[in-house]
């Protein structure tokens, strides 16, 4: 392979395999460039430091749960049901990524723990969604303006409270029986306290 034909996207497909293959600790630049048949300094040009690799493959991950949900603040509809879709979406989307991979998730598990700015710029960006959908249900007279505050509060709030059913911590619980239940009586608790 021409290091030229070397993309950003690919080094990141490849360090993606390589962290599935050797896990988070072991896994090096040298890897990911012997994956994709080029030299370490190849790999370098478009990441300057492993650091920045890693970053930019965790950012790659969160992106796809934003880039799932996104979809669903500007969809037509009430906003009551957008906001469950966009719960159950969000529960879903993180429940097959700890069950269908289990070693990439664990792997991402960690990652994400050393890039706090990375994960907080996630946080905000799914926060962000749910004010958008909160608002439109305030502007609908669904959701009551006086006991929600500021969309991006009760967004927040929102989001701390289903926390259990998104958090990679209480990843081991997303798979024990009556999960669903809690959660469907964690979404009709948010929903009626948001309600007019």
């Amino acid at each position: 392979m021409v290091s030229e034909a070397l993309t950003p996207e690919r080094i990141l497909e490849a360090t993606e395999e390589v962290l599935r293959r050797y896990g988070p600790s072991k896994a090096t630049v040298v890897d990911v460039a012997r994956a994709l048949g080029v030299s370490h300094g190849s790999v370098y040009r478009h990441f300057r430091t492993k650091a920045a690799l890693r970053e930019a493959v965790t950012q790659r991950w969160l992106d796809r749960t934003s880039e799932l949900l996104a979809p669903l603040t500007t969809e037509r509809g009430p906003a009551e049901e957008r906001l469950d879709r966009w719960l159950k979406t969000l529960f879903e989307a993180k429940r097959r990524k700890a069950g269908d991979d289990p070693e990439l998730f664990a792997t991402y598990t960690v990652l994400t723990g050393d890039m706090s700015a990375v994960v907080d710029g996630h946080i905000d960006d799914l926060v962000g969604q749910l004010a958008r959908i909160i608002e439109d249900g305030r502007r609908e007279g669904v959701f009551v303006s006086e006991s929600i505050g500021f969309p991006s509060e009760a967004a927040r709030a929102v989001f701390h409270a289903t926390g259990r059913f998104h958090d990679p911590a209480y990843a081991a619980e997303w798979s024990r029986p009556g999960i669903e239940d809690d959660f469907a009586s964690v979404r009709e608790l948010v929903l009626r306290g948001l309600r007019a």
